[in-house]
């Protein structure tokens, strides 16, 4: 070997090490100007790749080292500044924009195998006469079963460019014949208010998936709705609503705010103070309101909780809620793919950051603290929660915490009494789901006849499926236990009707079932029946009889 080629990589890391030294030196004393520093840095990255492109002892494909590389180097930020690849990027934002291109089914993946879950009402599924049962066993003319079948590459090979076609093999519920249909993808419209009813004569309901584009109208919509069905009162519902665009959320709490109130503001060391104030335009300003959060209420459900909260506009029930503060902005590159940068925090009228505490680069630990809650007893007892933050205070002098999510003004427990290790596992195995979906295609036909909740929970009473569910369990390796399902019977009964009434209705169905037998709902609509809806100024502090003190004084 040339001694000269063997110390060549030494002599270009010393040069590379050299540059960097020079370069830093003259930046720092002569240019002022950080991003000179930052363009340095970046190009010492730029050369270990040229480095590694030309010396490493195998080939490498830098490209997927760098796509490999971003991520690790966002994280050892804050938890919610990410990398998102190109061909993540459409998926990531199509429930936000509120619709989609494809072929509008809800699918489940079973057995390796796709099955129709819902057809979306005059997309091309529906007009080719693809019905709910049906399973997708090809796509294309090739076989589309098997271990290959996720759903990111089931959404990879159904959706696409409008106009585009598709065409996919269909072997209904029962048949073995495999019928091929052409589909012409087009526009898909998803909802994120999917729910909005009445709970009883004078209440309204508005569940809110999510905060995307179209979120606002369609919460207009529901509230015009439910306004011509006596709407006095109004519950709406952001359990397990993770967010979406922060303007939305702003647009909300507008409605149910007077003028020139706090809605929020965000704050970041190169973002100066933005405030978001209301402008007493919204139609809803007077109407009672209970706005209803858990554990999984993040980012823009926490700004709309926080601004009613904070302002002692309506009750919150619930649970505390996630505790996300940090506001991102999309960086895109030239390859489509994008970061979401954390640039500020928002904050609450009172002045909180919700943002719950977290270490620089410690992902792992942050994502625990939903379990740690779990296993510290906050879901069952208010006095379980811990305020990391410090103390604030709303406009009406009520004290509220910062540092970890918004705490409800009215703690709802979660009910743990029915809870067995049967159960459990028979949630966690899938089998309860399994039940429901096979239920469900074997009786379609029966079921397909009742059109509403009531009508098909009513015929589902009549039907024994705990009873069914067990002895279907047995067969497939959850051996019986008649004492825990005797305990667990209604949780197992809740959690099969539900499934059944999604697979055969819809998530309004599904909601408005789960809804009968919540505790959280009932207390918002004991709050309305007590008035107690808008919160009241915290009574002063009892203070003992000044005199009667100094009478017990002066006798001693």
């Amino acid at each position: 070997m040339n001694p000269k080629n063997r110390y060549m990589p030494l002599l270009m890391a010393l040069c590379v090490v050299a540059g960097i030294l020079i370069g830093s030196f003259y930046t720092n004393h002569f240019s002022g100007n950080r991003l000179n520093i930052i363009n340095t840095e970046s190009n010492r990255l730029n050369n270990l790749l040229r480095i590694i492109d030309d010396q490493y002892v195998d080939s490498v494909n830098v490209n997927q080292l760098v796509e490999n590389a971003i991520p690790q180097i966002l994280s050892e930020l804050d938890p919610h500044s990410v990398y998102i690849s190109a061909k993540e990027v459409t998926t990531m934002n199509d429930d936000l924009k509120g619709s989609f291109f494809g072929i509008g089914i809800q699918f489940t993946i079973r057995e390796d195998t796709i099955h129709v879950e819902d057809v979306i009402a005059d997309g091309p599924a529906e007009r080719a006469g693809i019905v709910a049962g049906d399973k997708i066993v090809e796509v294309d003319g090739k076989p589309f079963v098997g271990k290959k079948v996720t759903n990111q590459e089931a959404m990879a090979h159904l959706k696409g460019e409008k106009g585009t076609k598709v065409t996919v093999g269909i072997m209904s519920y029962g048949s073995k014949n495999v019928k091929r249909v052409t589909l012409t993808r087009d526009e898909i419209r998803t909802e994120s208010v999917t729910a909005s009813y009445m709970l009883d004569e004078n209440t309204g309901y508005i569940k809110v998936k999510n905060f995307g584009e179209n979120t606002y109208a369609e919460l207009l919509v529901a509230l015009a709705t439910l306004s011509q069905e006596n709407l006095q009162n109004l519950v709406i519902d952001l359990r397990d609503n993770t967010g979406g665009y922060m303007q939305t959320a702003v647009q909300m709490a507008n409605e149910f705010l007077p003028a020139k109130h706090l809605i929020t503001y965000m704050e970041g060391r190169r973002s100066p103070r933005k405030n978001f104030l209301s402008d007493g335009r919204g139609a809803y300003k007077t109407i009672p309101l209970v706005v209803l959060i858990n554990e999984g209420s993040a980012s823009a459900s926490e700004i709309f909780a926080g601004a009613i909260q904070d302002n002692d506009r309506g009750t919150i029930i619930g649970r505390r809620s996630f505790g996300k503060g940090l506001v991102q902005q999309q960086i895109s590159f030239p390859d489509a793919s994008m970061i979401r940068l954390t640039i500020a925090r928002y904050y609450t009228p009172s002045g909180r950051c919700i943002q719950k505490p977290y270490k620089l680069g410690d992902g792992e630990s942050y994502e625990q603290d939903l379990i740690e809650r779990y296993k510290n007893g906050e879901y069952f007892s208010l006095d379980s929660i811990k305020h990391d933050g410090p103390e604030y205070h709303t406009t009406l002098g009520r004290k509220v915490y910062g540092g970890g999510g918004i705490t409800p003004d009215i703690f709802v427990a979660e009910d743990t009494s029915s809870m067995t290790s049967y159960y459990k596992k028979a949630v966690m195995t899938g089998l309860m789901m399994k039940y429901a979906y096979q239920y469900t295609d074997e009786n379609r036909k029966t079921l397909s006849e009742y059109d509403d909740m009531p009508s098909l929970l009513k015929h589902l009473q009549r039907q024994n499926l705990v009873e069914k569910f067990a002895a279907f369990a047995d067969k497939n390796g959850l051996k019986r236990r008649n004492l825990m399902i005797r305990q667990s019977y209604v949780l197992l009964d809740r959690f099969i009707n539900a499934r059944v009434i999604y697979n055969i209705l819809d998530e309004q169905a599904l909601t408005e079932y789960l809804n009968l037998s919540d505790p959280v709902i009932e207390n918002a609509k004991k709050v309305f029946a007590e008035g107690k809806a808008f919160p009241q100024k915290p009574a002063p502090k009892q203070v003992k009889n000044a005199n009667v003190k100094q009478q017990k004084a002066g006798r001693k």
